[in-house]
């Protein structure tokens, strides 16, 4: 077991609670409660095998990530209002999450052969859809589309790689740099607050 293995866990881990949390406030019942919290933690990277034809479909080739999204939602139910306030930590968890969850999205649209263009595009899918999907079955706008700098953080991280990768620098240290640079980008847009442009005018109107 390695490293980015045990990191992709925790991501799901932290996914899966996240979704827990916001189907629970939307006063889901049990089952709701856990396909919401399943499509939060796999459902982006789903999305991408289904896309790219890829099989066993992440979650089916490997039950660990159905046991880490049941227990997220058991630890979800147990200790709702100690959860809660440790959303700084579980932030923590889920930038390295989108990191880890671009990254490996964007190997395994290389492994098949995809345009680097079309890989970085998986890479970006399996770590922000599940969210998308959560909001959606919940009625909110997806976070993407309205705050923070989030989906393109992943994209900065996946071009990070591709250029690292281009001149062939090891796989370990182009991981990790990419990793740095998406929960760098993603920390500081947090704290500074900042987000993209909005289009809320005709440039060359009036």
């Amino acid at each position: 077991m390695n490293i980015v293995y045990v990191l992709d866990i925790l991501g799901t881990f932290a996914f899966a609670i996240s979704g827990a949390l916001v189907a629970s406030k939307k006063q889901f019942d049990i089952f709701g409660v856990i396909i919401i919290a399943f499509v939060t933690a796999v459902g982006g990277g789903m999305l991408r095998d289904i896309l790219i034809n890829a099989h066993p479909i992440n979650w089916i080739g490997d039950l660990n990530y159905i046991w880490t999204i049941l227990i997220g939602v058991l630890c979800t139910f147990l200790f709702k209002s100690k959860i809660e306030p440790l959303r700084k930590t579980f932030f923590l968890f889920d930038t390295i999450g989108i990191a880890v969850f671009t990254l490996l999205g964007l190997q395994k649209g290389l492994s098949f052969n995809l345009h680097p263009f079309v890989a970085l595009i998986m890479g970006m899918v399996s770590a922000v859809f599940g969210g998308v999907i959560r909001d959606v079955l919940t009625s909110k706008v997806p976070l993407i589309f309205k705050k923070e700098i989030y989906a393109s953080a992943c994209l900065s991280g996946g071009l990070m790689y591709l250029i690292l990768n281009y001149f062939s620098i090891d796989t370990t240290i182009s991981f990790i740099i990419s990793s740095v640079v998406i929960i760098g980008i993603r920390v500081l847009a947090v704290l500074f607050e900042l987000e993209l442009p909005k289009v809320k005018d005709d440039i060359f109107g009036k």
